[in-house]
């Protein structure tokens, strides 16, 4: 009998580069493969498969309308991993608390137009009410997401998200104690509950944190309302604030933008992938019709109150919003 040819044993990572003979990228090796919960679809945890969480994960998960073959193969056109966003986002983060040291050192706020910072109190600081909404639900997309590439992802907007948080309650403080008689800093709870401008956004955001299938809640969030928050947020309002002589507000909102355009890219990256399985690209078509009203109605709502150009300001964000959409074929 003929003497079989010995077989090579598997080299560490193989799964990652089978068929190519090459060294997996640091991105592949930390990124890759890292769900224990997805191994077995009828028991997520190494618990009961009837324990409540597992039978969340087995519903809204596993289950979802959205599917995949394998959504580690899903890829970042970015590679971010934790060691190279800590690089790239503390670049982000000195600039940005340079531009509050620098404007801060000159007196800018002290140098407002009177009616302009009114309608900071009205327009800007509550929004650290929308961006922590953006933060929970790329918080629920990092928890439900079926494979670590996608998870990894969602971390990182989540971390982006809570930056806004962080930069908006700065510039309350400092508002406040440039403006102790306007209530910066104490009444955006009440703007944020009761003010006409905000109601279209609250609805949109209180709506999609109950919306439990992950595909849906990454369609709302990230098809429909982060488009539409950063359209008005980044786009109108950085721009009204250019014209009232607020060139911090006009360039924090820029550089919020530089986060905003990498989260498209992943998403783009995301639904692309997704769309090559026959039934997605209606699945999430759908999903988009649904959440699109309450997206566009939230963008005119609050456009509306702009000091000026607010129907074409609105006009102009949700050809923005529609035309990112179209791009991946979407409603």
């Amino acid at each position: 009998m003929d003497a079989q040819p010995e077989e090579k044993p598997l080299k560490t990572w193989s799964y990652l580069t089978t068929g190519a003979r090459r060294r997996p990228s640091e991105y592949e090796v930390v990124s890759t493969g890292l769900h224990y919960h997805t191994r077995n679809p009828a028991q997520p945890f190494e618990l009961s498969p009837d324990i409540p969480m597992a039978e969340w994960y087995k519903r809204y998960r596993n289950q979802s309308p959205l599917r995949y073959p394998d959504w580690d193969a899903f890829r970042d056109p970015d590679e971010m991993i934790y060691r190279t966003y800590n690089l790239v986002q503390d670049g982000q983060e000195n600039y940005v608390w340079g531009l509050f040291d620098q404007f801060n050192a000159r007196g800018h706020d002290q140098m407002l137009e009177a009616d302009w910072v009114a309608f900071l109190a009205r327009a800007y600081t509550p929004a650290r009410y929308l961006f922590h909404a953006l933060q929970m639900g790329s918080a629920y997309l990092h928890q439900m997401a079926p494979g670590s590439t996608i998870t990894n992802c969602a971390t990182y907007t989540s971390a982006d998200h809570l930056r806004w948080v962080t930069h908006t309650a700065y510039r309350t403080r400092e508002l406040a104690n440039a403006y102790p008689a306007l209530g910066f800093g104490a009444r955006e709870r009440q703007a944020w509950e009761a003010l006409p401008m905000w109601q279209g956004y609250r609805e949109l955001v209180e709506r999609a944190l109950v919306a439990w299938d992950w595909g849906e809640a990454f369609a709302a969030f990230f098809l429909v309302i982060k488009p539409a928050v950063e359209e008005v947020l980044f786009g109108a309002l950085g721009n009204a604030a250019r014209r009232h002589n607020d060139l911090l507000l006009g360039l924090l909102t820029q550089a919020q933008t530089r986060d905003a355009e990498r989260h498209r890219r992943w998403v783009t990256a995301l639904v692309e992938m997704a769309r090559s399985v026959d039934g997605n690209h209606a699945v999430l078509d759908a999903w988009c019709r649904r959440w699109v009203p309450l997206g566009e109605a939230a963008i005119d709502s609050f456009c509306a109150a702009l000091p000026e150009e607010g129907a074409e300001a609105a006009a102009q964000a949700r050809a923005a919003t529609r035309s990112f959409r179209a791009g991946m074929g979407l409603s």
